[in-house]
C-alpha cells in the first residue's frame, strides 16, 4: 500500500498508520478468500444465483436455502394447500444448505409460498432469504413470497448513463410521491414525478424504501426481504420501466441500500430464520432501532450482502447505492453517545473491523461490476478514509454525505436571530471537509422532515404558509422565508464539495413534515404524500421557489463550478456579507435582514462580470432591486482590482466572468 496514503496530507493520522494498514490488509485477505478460484470478487459473489428459486436445465425447479441449525425445511403454499408434505421436503446437501427439486408443473407464475422451518425446540413459517418478490395479505398484513417468472420478462431499451462526476441528487420515496392520500406506484412516479425531476435538471435519482419492508411507516429502513423490490409500489417490471426511463434521459438511479440492520420480524424477515438468533446477526438488538445487526464476520453473511449488491445492479440496473446507517456499522456501540472530537475515537478498538472489511469489499465489488457506479456513505462520525480510495487505505466510497451541514442550518434557524447569523461560521461549516474525500452537501433531506420535525420552509414561515402564500398579498414573514430559503439552498450548493442533494418536494418549499400512516395518527396518509399542486398554482408563491431551484441546478450544470474549490474573497460579520469565487463565478451573499449596500467593494480578478443568478429577481418572487442586464467592470487601483456591487438585503448574486 502507498505509504503516503491517508496520512499524506493529514499528519493527525500518522499515529494510526498501523491500524489503517491492518484494515487494508484485512480487506485484501478476505477478498482473496471469497474470490478463491475466480478471477475477481465480482465473479465469485453469486449467492442470488444459487439460493432461492431457479429453473433447472431440465425445465424443472430447484429451491435452495441456507439454514444451518434447521432440522427440517418444507415448502408450503398454494402448490400444496399450505400443508407440510414429504414431496415438498428439502434435503440437506451440506454446509447448512438445503435443496428441493420439483417438476415444472409444481410451480407457476404468481404462486404464493413460504418455508416451514423446524429446529430443535421449535418451528415456524419463513420467507426465503433470497426471495425476489414478497406480497402482503390485505387481511392479515402478513407477507408471502411469490413466484415471479413472467412470460415476457422486461427488455431493457436504453443504455446506462455515464457516471456523474458531480451528482445532483433528487431523493425520492415512491409511495409518498403522489398527491392522493394513498400509496403511489412505480408507474405513477415514472409518469408524473420523473418529468418534474428532468425539468429541474437533476442528474441522479435516489430511490428510498425499495427493499421490501413489513411496516410502511419505517420509511423502508426496517428491511425484511433484501432481494425483493417492494410490491406496495407495483411489479418488478414497473420498477424496471422507471429506471429505464430515467436512463433514457441520462439520469443515474441510486438505490438507498440498507445493510446496516434488519427488521426484528421473524416470519417475514431473517431474524431467527433457522431457530437461532445468530445465523445472520449478532446477539441482541440495536439499542436505538430495535432491529437486528448483521454479523459481518461470517463469510455466509458477506456472501449474502455482497450478492445483494450485485443483484440490484444486474437485475434492476441500478447505477449505485447510498449506504444507509454506516455510522452504526462502523462502531460496536453504533456510535451512540460519541462526540468524535479527536482521531483516537476512530482507532481505539471500539470499531467493528468486520463491518469495515465488508464496506471495503462492497465498494470493491460494486466498482468491479460497473466502473460507472456511484457509492455514497451516510456517516455522521467523520471516519477518516471512508470515502478515500482503497489503494490509500480507504474504504472506497465515491462520496460521503455532509450530514453536519443540514444539522447546522437547523441549529442556526432555530437558535439564532437573523442578526446573530455569522457568515464566517457559515462558510467554514459548509466548506469544512477532508481533502482526500468527495462529499455531497444538502440543506435538508428526508431526515429533517420526519415525524415531529419541520422542513426548512416551515421553520422559516410556519403558519404563514397556510394563510399568506398567495401572490396577491405581501407578508413580512413570507418575504423573509422566501428570501432565506433561496439563499440557504444556493449557499449550500455553491459551497458543496462535489455534489448536492434535495428531498422530493423541498425544491418548492413543501410546507409540511412527513408522517406515515400509524396508529397514533389514525393510519392517515395526509402527511405521507406530496402536494404538487402547490408548485403548479400560478396564484401561489411556491412556484417561485421551484423556479429558483431549477435555475440554480442549471447554473451548476452550465458552468461545472463544482469541479473547482471555493476560494474565500471576503467575509464581513457586521455587514453579514460573504463573497467567494468558484471557477469563473463570484458568489456574493448579503444576509443582513434590513441593510442594503450600494457599491459594495471587494478585491477580485480583473474582468467583466455578468449576472448569472439573482435570488432577488422577480422571476423568483424577489423585489427586482438589481438590474441583471448591467455588466460589472473591475476597477484597477494601486495595483489591485476591485468590483463594486449593489447588494440588497437578503439577496444572493452569482456573477460570471466574461470569457
Amino acid at each position: 500500500m502507498n505509504e503516503l496514503g491517508l496520512w499524506k496530507n493529514d499528519s493527525g493520522l500518522e499515529p494510526y498508520k498501523h491500524v489503517i494498514r491492518r484494515r487494508r490488509e484485512r480487506a485484501l485477505i478476505k477478498e482473496r478468500e471469497l474470490a478463491y478460484g475466480n478471477a475477481s470478487l465480482a465473479d465469485a459473489v453469486n449467492g442470488h444465483l444459487y439460493y432461492g428459486l431457479h429453473r433447472t436445465t431440465g425445465g424443472g425447479w430447484v429451491f435452495r436455502e441456507w439454514a444451518p441449525a434447521a432440522a427440517a425445511v418444507y415448502l408450503v403454499g398454494e402448490c400444496n394447500e399450505w400443508r407440510r408434505e414429504s414431496a415438498y421436503a428439502f434435503q440437506p446437501v451440506g454446509n447448512g444448505n438445503w435443496e428441493l427439486q420439483l417438476p415444472a408443473a409444481a410451480v407457476h407464475h404468481g404462486m404464493l409460498y413460504k418455508l416451514w422451518v423446524e429446529w430443535n425446540g421449535g418451528s415456524g413459517l419463513r420467507i426465503p432469504a433470497y426471495a425476489v418478490r414478497a406480497v402482503q395479505d390485505e387481511r392479515t398484513h402478513l407477507f408471502s413470497a411469490q413466484v415471479w417468472t413472467p412470460a415476457k420478462p422486461y427488455r431493457w431499451k436504453y443504455p446506462k448513463p455515464s457516471k456523474p462526476a458531480h451528482p445532483l441528487i433528487y431523493e425520492a420515496h415512491i409511495g409518498m410521491s403522489g398527491e392522493d392520500e394513498r400509496v403511489a406506484t412505480y408507474d405513477e412516479f415514472r409518469e408524473k414525478v420523473l418529468p418534474r425531476i428532468l425539468d429541474l435538471g437533476y442528474n441522479t435519482l435516489q430511490l428510498m424504501a425499495v427493499q421490501e419492508h413489513p411496516y410502511y411507516g419505517s420509511f423502508g429502513y426496517q428491511v425484511s426481504s433484501f432481494f425483493a423490490a417492494s410490491s406496495r409500489f407495483g411489479t418488478p417490471e414497473a420498477l424496471k420501466r422507471l429506471i429505464d426511463e430515467a436512463h433514457r434521459h441520462g439520469v443515474a438511479v441510486v438505490l438507498d441500500l440498507v445493510h446496516s440492520h434488519a427488521v426484528l420480524n421473524e416470519e417475514e424477515g431473517l431474524s431467527r430464520f433457522d431457530g437461532t438468533y445468530t445465523q445472520y446477526f449478532h446477539e441482541g438488538k440495536h439499542p436505538l432501532w430495535n432491529s437486528r445487526c448483521f454479523d459481518y464476520g461470517k463469510d455466509e453473511v458477506l456472501h449474502f450482502l455482497l450478492s445483494n449488491c450485485k443483484f440490484w445492479m444486474e437485475e434492476y440496473r441500478f447505477d449505485g447505492f447510498r449506504f444507509d446507517g454506516v455510522t452504526s456499522m462502523l462502531y460496536r456501540d453504533h456510535g451512540l453517545g460519541r462526540a468524535f472530537t479527536n482521531y483516537s475515537m476512530y482507532f481505539d478498538g471500539a470499531q467493528d473491523e468486520d463491518a469495515i472489511t465488508y464496506l471495503a469489499l462492497a465498494n470493491r465489488l460494486i466498482h468491479q461490476i460497473d466502473a460507472r457506479a456511484v457509492t455514497i456513505a451516510e456517516d455522521v462520525s467523520g471516519m477518516p478514509g471512508l470515502a478515500a480510495p482503497a489503494v490509500d487505505g480507504g474504504m472506497g466510497f465515491d462520496f460521503r454525505l455532509s450530514m453536519g451541514i443540514a444539522d447546522y442550518w437547523i441549529k442556526t434557524i432555530k437558535e439564532k436571530s437573523d442578526e446573530q447569523w455569522s457568515v464566517g461560521s457559515l462558510f467554514y461549516e459548509l466548506t469544512n471537509k477532508r481533502r482526500d474525500e468527495h462529499t455531497v452537501s444538502y440543506a435538508e433531506s428526508h431526515d429533517q422532515a420526519m415525524v415531529g420535525d419541520k422542513t426548512i420552509a416551515f421553520r422559516l414561515m410556519d403558519a404563514a404558509m397556510y394563510a399568506a402564500m398567495d401572490t396577491q398579498q405581501q407578508n413580512p414573514i413570507v418575504a423573509r422565508g422566501m428570501a432565506l430559503h433561496k439563499m440557504i439552498r444556493l449557499l449550500t450548493l455553491a459551497t458543496a464539495g462535489d455534489g448536492y442533494l434535495t428531498f422530493m418536494g423541498n425544491e418548492f418549499g413543501h410546507p409540511e413534515g412527513i408522517d406515515f400512516p400509524r396508529e397514533g395518527n389514525g393510519w392517515s396518509y395526509k402527511y405521507a404524500r406530496r402536494q404538487w399542486h402547490l408548485a403548479d398554482d400560478a396564484n401561489l408563491r411556491y412556484r417561485y421557489l421551484c423556479a429558483f431551484d431549477k435555475a440554480m441546478i442549471d447554473l451548476v450544470r452550465r458552468t461545472d463550478f463544482l469541479a473547482h474549490a471555493p476560494q474565500l474573497i471576503m467575509q464581513h460579520e457586521t455587514d453579514h456579507v460573504l463573497v467567494f469565487r468558484r471557477s469563473n463565478l463570484i458568489f456574493a451573499f448579503n444576509f443582513h435582514p434590513v441593510q442594503s449596500f450600494t457599491d459594495y467593494r471587494f478585491e477580485t480578478l480583473a474582468g467583466k462580470y455578468a449576472t448569472a443568478l439573482d435570488s432577488d429577481d422577480a422571476a423568483f418572487d424577489g423585489f427586482a432591486r438589481v438590474n441583471s442586464r448591467i455588466a460589472h467592470l473591475t476597477l484597477h487601483e494601486n495595483g489591485k482590482n476591485y468590483l463594486q456591487l449593489y447588494l440588497p438585503s437578503r439577496t444572493a448574486l452569482a456573477l460570471r466572468a466574461d470569457v
